[in-house]
């Protein structure tokens, strides 16, 4: 490690929820990270990480230039194709980068200085890190500067309930049969409480759901964020002036998130989930963190599932070990 201020490179390969996990590694560590976002050429991409050999010629950054010295103190990288570039690094640099892969790379974790997984993930050895979720920059601090940056969510009639919405994936399937159920337990609960709603798409939406969900929460008082590029992004104003968060199941980062405020945090699916998503929904409701819409909350909530300053503390511990 640098006896200077360390230089960090929080690899992205384009995806947004990856480059958001490597960069809030990279904020809990305090180490003012540069964001380096690559593309892979083929036939790597297709083969990243496993295929090593050429990466040099292989990795480009987001000009088409190939990466270069000074090599980072640490790099930081999460999904496949940047593991790529986490992987190379450590030999590039002749081992003097510390290198940080997250998400399962599927080769061995020992290409890596430290790799970060998912429990359900099943990956195990001397040098992994296991989560039960992703990992988020959310904590109380930026909760309260998302409050303030959005204050005029105050004025929304509560209980102000965020509505966090993904797309079909192999887990569960998204449909309009399961939209028009979901948004049927939604109505019953405006027609209970009132309140109002706060609705986020992600980018995976299929553009036809987000028509269908806009026209439907019209319906209702609260904000409809479709995804919008004109206008800012409010999700982080959403998730702290909610008073509790639904989630559609898909999605481990968002359902991570919403954990992390610590408010009461609902899911909706009707079909058993499949896979290693469903052993992280099994984690979440037997910690008390996740239920299904119409579950009681309990008198006490558990605490918020903060694990990215954790992780970042056992990284930093390792990081300083080294040679």
């Amino acid at each position: 490690m640098s006896d200077t201020i360390p230089i960090c490179w929080a690899i992205s390969d384009g995806a947004a929820g990856n480059e958001r996990q490597a960069a809030a590694l990279a904020r809990a560590l305090d180490v003012g990270a540069r964001v380096v976002r690559i593309g892979v050429r083929q036939p790597w991409s297709l083969l990243a990480p496993r295929l090593a050999v050429g990466a040099r010629w292989a990795v480009r950054d987001a000009d088409g230039r190939a990466l270069t010295p000074p090599w980072p103190d640490i790099a930081i990288g999460c999904g496949r194709r940047a593991a790529l570039a986490t992987r190379a690094l450590r030999a590039w640099s002749g081992g003097s980068t510390f290198t940080v892969q997250i998400l399962d790379p599927r080769v061995d974790p020992g290409a890596f200085d430290i790799l970060i997984t998912p429990k359900h993930d099943g990956v195990d050895g001397p040098n992994v890190i296991q989560t039960m979720g992703s990992l988020n920059p959310v904590d109380a601090h930026w909760l309260a500067d998302a409050r303030m940056r959005f204050a005029r969510f105050a004025a929304l009639p509560p209980p102000r309930t965020a509505v966090l919405i993904g797309a079909t994936n192999r887990a569960q399937r998204l449909d309009d049969a399961y939209f028009d159920a979901l948004l049927d337990r939604l109505t019953a609960g405006y027609d209970a409480e009132a309140g109002s709603y706060l609705v986020s798409v992600s980018r995976r939406t299929p553009e036809n759901v987000v028509l269908k969900l806009r026209a439907a929460f019209a319906a209702f008082p609260g904000v409809f964020f479709g995804g919008d590029r004109a206008d800012e992004n409010p999700y982080a104003g959403f998730l702290a002036w909610a008073d509790r968060i639904v989630v559609t199941p898909d999605s481990v980062n968002m359902l991570s998130e919403a954990c992390a405020t610590g408010k009461p945090v609902y899911t909706f699916a009707p079909q058993p989930i499949t896979g290693k998503l469903a052993a992280f929904h099994r984690e979440l409701s037997d910690s008390g963190r996740l239920r299904q819409i119409g579950e009681s909350v309990p008198s006490a909530l558990p605490p918020p599932l903060l694990e990215t300053s954790e992780i970042a503390a056992l990284v930093r511990a390792r990081w300083l070990r080294k040679p």
